[in-house]
């Protein structure tokens, strides 16, 4: 575990944390790519618990029934993204003071890989029908995914 610090473009918001730097990762699912405007996004996973926000509050929104994101309000910078009922909230490798702390060490959500965009890497690569917290948490609403 390292201590990181990071926020958004502006210095609204600010946070501190504990995080492992292996656990950071390339989501490439629809959502994660409308969410960032692009097509990929890098994340690095840790507890909610070793997160302290250390200036202005980060806004957030449902980008769908499971999931929230949250955001700068003044300059719109993705900061996170977390499952409510979790433990665990991924913040976006872009927003750390110091993003090459960490490395990916996976791809996630690769059904929605888009070729020749995120160079080809030999890291281990999961579909998001594949995880199976993932698929228990839309099995849980009525209807299952939008």
């Amino acid at each position: 575990m390292i201590a990181v610090s990071g926020g958004c473009a502006c210095g609204t918001v600010r946070y501190t944390a504990q995080i492992d730097p292996a656990k950071a990762y390339w989501c490439h699912c629809r959502m994660c790519q409308r969410a960032a405007g692009a097509v990929a996004i890098a994340f690095v996973n840790t507890a909610k618990i070793d997160v302290a926000w250390t200036a202005g509050a980060v806004a957030e929104w449902p980008s769908s029934p499971i999931a929230l994101r949250g955001f700068c309000r003044n300059c719109g910078t993705p900061v996170c993204f977390h499952y409510p009922d979790s433990d665990r909230m991924d913040f976006t490798v872009g927003s750390l003071d110091d993003p090459g702390v960490v490395r990916p060490a996976s791809h996630f959500g690769i059904e929605s890989r888009v070729p020749g965009w995120i160079a080809v890497d030999g890291l281990p690569a999961t579909r998001c029908d594949d995880h199976q917290p993932l698929q228990d948490r839309w099995a849980g609403l009525q209807g299952g995914p939008e």
